[in-house]
């Protein structure tokens, strides 16, 4: 891996899970810890992490205030339109999963007047958005807190999800290829995305077309026989819709 791309990785890694150490940095990349803390010298001359004494965490988290919003990671007109037509696909009444991350937090924005809710998720902002409607039932899924994505993540979590069964899981992702399938910057929330995808009958992705053909840290799933509905924006060209179509999947443009 060229040092561009690894310093791009590991800037995801951050971004996904808030901070790292080098150690475990140097571990997950198969390079020298002075390797690591070259790139993380670089990284923060570019302004873009904050380096801390063993490791590094993403400058947003050093400003967090009390305020429980997301930070703005961009494309943020794409997620908001994938958000609200993802809303279309929720009624009243519907028992579903939501993961966390920007894109399902406007598909959350869009259906907080929508009544009789049960919804399981990781997500403690999206937990806070639904739950002030008085007929929701919300589950938050524990574990660790992650503070990019306002989430919990861990295998603590996956007791909650044991034996649950519901109708409909939106899901997000850092990329998607026909070849690598569902891919994320860190292992942190894969065994927990894995459980949502059991217990659900119809799984939503939701993806900005930036990720189309993005390829990133570690793998999920493959996209056929995982995915059922793939709502994204018209950014998608259409070679990408009809290979993704041809894997069963219905895509959905925003």
């Amino acid at each position: 891996m060229l040092q561009k791309e690894r310093k791009q990785r590991i800037l995801e890694y951050l971004q996904e899970n808030g901070s790292g150490r080098v150690a475990e940095l140097s571990r997950l990349f198969g390079v020298t810890e002075p390797t690591i803390r070259h790139d993380l010298s670089l990284l923060e001359e570019e302004g873009r992490i904050i380096r801390q004494h063993g490791g590094a965490s993403v400058v947003e988290m050093e400003s967090f205030n009390s305020a429980i919003e997301l930070q703005p990671r961009g494309n943020e007109d794409k997620k908001a339109a994938i958000g609200r037509k993802a809303a279309s696909f929720v009624s009243d009444g519907d028992i579903m999963i939501l993961d966390s991350g920007s894109t399902v937090t406007e598909l959350a924005r869009n259906i907080t007047s929508m009544k009789d809710l049960s919804i399981i998720t990781n997500a403690i902002n999206i937990a806070l958005m639904l739950g002030k409607e008085p007929t929701n039932n919300v589950i938050l899924i524990g574990g660790e807190f992650k503070f990019p994505t306002l989430s919990l993540t861990g295998d603590r979590g996956l007791g909650i999800l044991q034996d649950i069964h519901v109708s409909k899981l939106f899901l997000a992702t850092g990329g998607l290829s026909i070849a690598a399938g569902l891919t994320y910057p860190s292992f942190s929330d894969i065994e927990i995305k894995k459980k949502m995808i059991e217990s659900a009958e119809t799984v939503y992705l939701l993806a900005d077309s930036t990720k189309i053909g993005k390829t990133l840290f570690t793998t999920l799933c493959p996209l056929q026989g995982t995915i059922d509905v793939l709502v994204t924006d018209s950014g998608i060209t259409e070679e990408a819709k009809a290979e993704i179509e041809s894997l069963g999947i219905k895509v959905v443009i925003a």
